[in-house]
């Protein structure tokens, strides 16, 4: 996300872009993308991942409620609103016919655990695709990029790109690739790790740190609610996400793989970033990156 998109996302008032908002010739936004939704007609492997879910009924996905245009609990609806969330309720319109998700919380600590159990089928929640995950999580996507980003408490100076997080106390999400990013861009920084967003930005007002390193899709839907935070510079890493699968499992990450190509070919996934991210972002669609790039 480049300079314009920060500057838009700033302007935005949580809750704009709620899911149940009724769009022209009736229904809701998330309607109008399920109606032109593909569903899976292949054939299903006996006791496959895809054929659990489908006996089911539905999908169970583990993300977040509070992450605004990604994934959000609409107060008024009670429904999960914003791009990841929607993604999810496509996935499963795919794999059962109907979009029936439960969400189950997670965080960067749980994710893995979640998925290795057997408790999650996906995880859809800014899953920064590693080397080192990959060893423990199978990856569908990537299905969306983004980057590494500094925000600050409003006010703050000194602090414009990464060098000058050099010697300075920088808080990141523990298990994130911010951990990584904030010690190769400045190694005498001190890194505090933190279990949460909302963790991190508590830390953040409080003054334990002076610097908070995240994935820029979440600080600027953060600094659209607080206007106490204040991001500085450009993305300084390049992150894609990825829809976490339990490990090994090639058939199911092919199968979503299959569904992701499908919607980016057909639009549908450019109508998704429109009905969410793209409510608050002058211009057209990115193109979705290249599955397994």
């Amino acid at each position: 996300m480049g300079k314009l998109v920060v500057a838009a996302l700033l302007l935005f008032v949580a809750g704009c872009s709620g899911g149940s908002e009724a769009v022209p010739g009736g229904g809701s936004k998330l309607d109008a993308l399920l109606a032109k939704a593909p569903v899976h007609a292949g054939q299903v492997t006996p006791g496959s991942a895809v054929d659990r879910i489908r006996q089911r009924g539905k999908l169970l996905v583990g993300g977040s409620q509070d992450a605004p245009l990604l994934s959000q609990l609409d107060p008024v609806s009670g429904e999960l609103t914003g791009f990841d969330a929607y993604l999810g309720k496509l996935l499963a319109r795919y794999l059962v016919g109907k979009p029936e998700t439960e969400l189950l919380s997670a965080t960067s600590e749980t994710r893995e655990p979640l998925l290795s159990n057997g408790t999650v089928d996906v995880v859809i929640q800014t899953y920064t695709i590693t080397p080192a995950r990959r060893e423990r999580v199978s990856f569908a996507g990537p299905y969306y990029r983004s980057g590494q980003s500094i925000a600050v408490r409003k006010g703050t100076s000194g602090i414009a790109e990464p060098a000058d997080l050099a010697g300075r106390t920088v808080i990141v999400g523990a298990n994130t690739p911010g951990v990584k990013a904030v010690r190769d861009a400045a190694p005498t920084a001190e890194v505090v790790e933190f279990g949460s967003d909302p963790e991190c930005l508590t830390a953040l007002k409080q003054g334990r740190g002076e610097a908070y390193v995240q994935d820029q899709a979440i600080l600027v839907a953060d600094a659209s609610k607080d206007d106490e935070l204040q991001l500085v510079g450009e993305p300084f890493t390049e992150d894609l996400y990825g829809i976490g699968i339990k490990h090994g499992d090639a058939e199911f990450t092919k199968v979503v793989n299959d569904w992701l190509r499908q919607i980016g070919e057909s639009g549908l996934w450019q109508e998704v970033w429109k009905q969410t991210i793209g409510t608050v972002v002058a211009g057209d669609a990115p193109t979705p990156p290249a599955i397994d790039s």
